[in-house]
């Protein structure tokens, strides 16, 4: 093994994904905060003629995560729309029309 095969084991990291998580979450709605130091995202789940809303999920991360997690989403969605089309963000029936975050710092 070379000094480079070396480097790039000891870079890499075993994720582990149990079942439960593994099922993933559905959201249709994301309302993000921040303060100086870090950026709540708030996964939420609205239902049309449901007047209340709930949390189903909240992620913090650094605000430099933040900005690898913008660069990968749109790295995403480029080859997304490559290989499927351009998505279209019109609203749909029975969706939420906003999406975004509040103003200001959590």
């Amino acid at each position: 093994m070379d000094e480079k095969q070396k480097k790039a084991g000891q870079n890499q990291i075993n994720i582990e994904l149990n079942e439960a998580i593994a099922e993933g979450v559905y959201s249709n709605l994301v309302m993000i905060a921040h303060s100086p130091e870090e950026f709540i995202l708030d996964f939420i789940r609205v239902v049309p003629g449901v007047p209340k809303a709930r949390v189903k999920s909240r992620v913090i991360i650094t605000p430099q995560h933040a900005k690898r997690l913008l660069r990968a989403l749109a790295d995403n969605i480029e080859r997304y729309e490559r290989a499927h089309g351009t998505i279209d963000e019109r609203h749909m029936p029975g969706q939420p029309n906003w999406i975004g975050g509040v103003g200001g710092e959590a």
